[in-house]
């Protein structure tokens, strides 16, 4: 193999491991924090929602921003989800329709 494959800029590998070291102190910190203290049912029940709200603060900005085509894809896969409460289908719906859009705009 070829040395310089391996050669690892200084600033690009301690960006790598504080980031990395970053990550598991949030996620660290969080378990050490909920083991210091006893949530109350109504914490638990608003941090329940967390995840899901994450998802969509991400997702839908992108289809916002993107367009009839990850409109489409989304409206799709929401669709099929709704009916059919299979991920691989609502993945395939809302591939298959963004697809579809591209085809008929290009």
């Amino acid at each position: 193999m070829n040395p310089s494959l391996w050669h690892i800029d200084p600033t690009t590998l301690a960006a790598i491991v504080l980031m990395a070291l970053a990550t598991y102190a949030c996620r660290g910190g969080g378990y050490w924090l909920f083991r210091q203290i006893t949530p109350s049912p109504l914490i638990r029940a608003i941090l329940s929602y967390i995840p899901g709200t994450l998802f969509v603060s991400y997702v839908i900005p992108a289809v916002i921003k993107g367009g009839l085509q990850p409109a489409v894809g989304s409206l799709a896969t929401v669709v099929v989800m709704i009916y059919t409460r299979n991920l691989a289908l609502g993945i395939a719906a809302g591939v298959a329709a963004a697809w579809g859009v591209w085809v008929v705009i290009s």
